[in-house]
């Protein structure tokens, strides 16, 4: 049998998703909840690796396993074997055709910007601090010249092993309440780093130190070297993937990071 579930994790303490050998990480933790549930080795595959310090609301995975726990057996089981800083949601079996990864048909991510002249204390690790007034305006005309079907060469890590620099970027928007500032991005797919290199550009040119053509040139340029710092790792959240309805998956939870609820909008289809 096949199974889906949804996963949430503080990404502060870990090394990564992936496994890796001597590393604290994610998916080993899972793996290991899991597999005391099933009585067997279980192994995960998920619908989006992330870095060492990024964290998840929504992550998914898929699991096979002969073990009929039951939907609630399965989440309650797994998190009561979890770590503090991991969670799994929810739980459901699905068709064998169901791959977390390639079945997928959109992921959000958000990243959040404490934006006022004092560090943060209890959002130490959760948000990324800026003290440099950061004006909206220009952020969201930079942004602007990035929705689309991009090669996206100069917003990705130079180690990116994906095939292909092309991804179709569907949303990019910048909000602000209060002294938090939002940076919501949803496309087919993602490269590594990529959402970090476009906040560090629009950060860049928030703060007055870049114009807001300065996004439409880097990505024309498509060499990394022109596209500016990487954020830092801390406010990033993989916040919502989207999948064919004929899964039935459960809508992201409302709330993604520091506890800001989703629009209406923001949700909507992501079943």
């Amino acid at each position: 049998m096949r199974f889906a579930a949804g996963v949430e994790y503080d990404g502060s303490g870990f090394s990564g998703w992936q496994r890796q050998a001597g590393a604290r990480t994610v998916q080993d933790c899972l793996e290991a909840a899991l597999s005391r549930v099933a009585d067997h080795p279980v192994r995960v595959v998920t619908a989006g690796r992330t870095d060492a310090g990024v964290h998840a609301c929504a992550q998914v995975v898929h699991f096979d396993s002969p073990r009929d726990r039951g939907e609630r057996g399965w989440m309650r089981g797994a998190t009561s074997n979890l770590p503090e800083d991991v969670a799994v949601l929810w739980v459901r079996r699905v068709p064998e055709d169901f791959h977390a990864r390639f079945s997928a048909l959109e992921r959000c991510y958000r990243y959040l910007i404490l934006n006022r002249p004092v560090r943060p204390t209890y959002l130490a690790r959760r948000v990324t601090w800026i003290y440099r007034p950061l004006a909206l305006g220009p952020m969201r005309e930079a942004a602007a010249h990035l929705v689309g079907r991009h090669d996206f060469s100069a917003y990705r890590a130079q180690g990116c092993q994906a095939r292909t620099p092309v991804r179709e970027l569907r949303r990019l928007e910048v909000w602000r309440r209060g002294d938090l500032v939002g940076i919501e991005a949803c496309a087919n797919a993602f490269l590594h780093h990529m959402v970090r290199n476009i906040a560090g550009v629009l950060i860049a040119v928030g703060a007055g130190e870049r114009p807001p053509v300065w996004s439409r040139e880097v990505l024309e340029g498509r060499q990394r070297a022109l596209g500016g710092v990487t954020a830092p790792p801390d406010g990033l959240y993989l916040a919502a993937v989207r999948y064919p309805e004929c899964y039935r998956l459960p809508a992201p939870a409302g709330g993604c990071g520091t506890g800001v609820p989703w629009r209406e909008t923001d949700t909507e289809g992501l079943r």
